[in-house]
């Protein structure tokens, strides 16, 4: 049975917890950022050369889905199409799309196609945006590439013939790829929001044709804001989840009920979202993990880009990272699926998640002597395994802790060091 409401729709999403970003396409040949077109002023035409080359011959889906797979990930967003208007799938709407290029393929159907073989559920990131379509406004745009070029000073636009173009273009990736499990729109901003993109009939089109597919929040905000879905009364095309971008939310996301709301951290490994030759600024695997955590113990999700190159390679270091994520998970991953805020106060040292009637105590830094089970009382625990083995730990009561005879201890043994220096999980199993 096909879930039709939100919170039927979004349980799969809130159950994986972790996901893979893919930002990929022709600015991974100059290499300076997806915003490349916009930061420099490329026009069109002095942007064609990358269209003429570009040819990933190292392009291997199957070989970044194992990779997200072993990362501990459950679902993939990549960029089906970006600001830039390049198409990664073979669009009837335009000729400006991979099979032109001397890639000749179609590389949004091998995504899915190798993303599903490992059992990932699939989503596909489109920019509701275009810099080459010539019916996008382009002078006085905030971001566009010709915004302060007086040749295009007073060009009127047809944006409904824009529009027309944007819905057929999702149209075709909804009715011609078999099942999409997700897609993550971007961007809306100053009067571009909203029914400007006639976002309620995009979002009626798309539940036709697939009612159980997610959605971002980014028809009604950009990253800025959190739209509708806060209001406690969310329009038609609010989204499934809000979309905090480069930032973990202080608290989580209530609506102004006090519910809580489903979100998503997308976060990228160094500073770029594009492949980005000279930044080697990445955030070591063992920060990421714990963000991961902290993602969850406040109700959220992770969802980790990579850019790969303009050869269709992962970059080396983010393998690596994502290598070391996945030795974490394998052992540690119950504390993280399907896992929800605990409703504790947060220790000192580290963080809880919950699921039902076992706590994750996630310990970033060893105590001294013996690890207080914060908001525990010792008649409420029924058990305590260190998650990565599965060994038994045990309520220590010694002249040591019976001055807090209202708090639970339990002791790692007498290594000041953690079995896991990252985050050493404690799994509590509480009573009925």
């Amino acid at each position: 049975m096909e879930h039709t409401d939100r919170a039927g729709r979004i349980a799969w999403f809130q159950e994986a917890r972790f996901g893979m970003f893919i930002h990929w396409g022709l600015y991974s040949i100059p290499a300076r950022g997806e915003w490349v077109r916009s930061w420099e002023r490329i026009s069109n035409e002095d942007y064609q050369p990358f269209f003429e080359e570009f040819n990933p011959s190292d392009y291997d889906p199957k070989a970044w889905a194992r990779a997200a797979r072993e990362a501990g990930m459950r679902y993939a967003v990549f960029t089906a199409k970006h600001h830039d208007g390049f198409c990664l799938f073979d669009s009837k709407l335009t000729d400006y799309k991979s099979t032109n290029t001397p890639a000749g393929r179609d590389l949004v159907r091998e995504y899915l196609e190798a993303f599903r073989a490992e059992g990932l559920k699939v989503g596909l990131y489109f920019s509701i945006i275009d810099w080459h379509h010539p019916d996008f406004p382009h002078y006085g745009d905030r971001q566009h590439p010709e915004r302060d070029n007086e040749a295009f000073r007073g060009v009127r636009h047809d944006f409904d013939n824009y529009l027309r173009y944007m819905h057929g273009q999702v149209e075709e990736l909804v009715t011609g790829y078999g099942r999409i499990d997700l897609m993550w729109f971007d961007f809306s901003y100053d009067h571009m929001t909203g029914e400007t993109w006639r976002a309620t009939d995009l979002v009626r089109m798309i539940r036709r044709h697939q009612p159980h597919m997610i959605m971002d929040n980014r028809l009604e905000v950009s990253g800025e804001g959190f739209g509708s879905l806060l209001s406690g009364q969310p329009k038609e095309y609010a989204g499934d989840y809000v979309s905090p971008e480069q930032i973990i939310p202080p608290e989580g996301v209530l609506d102004i009920n006090g519910k809580p709301v489903p979100w998503e951290a997308c976060v990228t490994m160094n500073n770029h979202w594009g492949y980005t030759e000279r930044d080697k600024f990445f955030k070591p695997a063992p920060m990421l993990i714990r963000k991961l955590v902290e993602c969850v113990s406040k109700g959220g999700n992770l969802l980790l880009n990579v850019g790969p190159d303009a050869r269709g390679m992962i970059p080396e270091q983010s393998l690596d990272i994502l290598r070391q994520i996945g030795r974490w998970m394998k052992r540690n991953g119950e504390s993280i699926y399907g896992c929800s805020p605990a409703g504790m106060d947060k220790p000192d040292f580290g963080r809880i998640t919950r699921r039902g009637k076992t706590l994750y105590y996630h310990v970033f830094d060893n105590p001294i002597g013996y690890l207080p089970l914060s908001g525990l009382k010792p008649e409420q625990v029924e058990s305590i395994r260190l998650l990565s083995s599965g060994a038994q730990m045990k309520i220590e009561k010694d002249w040591i802790t019976n001055n807090y005879p209202d708090h639970v201890f339990t002791s790692f043994g007498p290594n000041p060091v953690l079995p896991d220096e990252t985050d050493t999980v404690v799994a509590v199993r509480l009573k009925d």
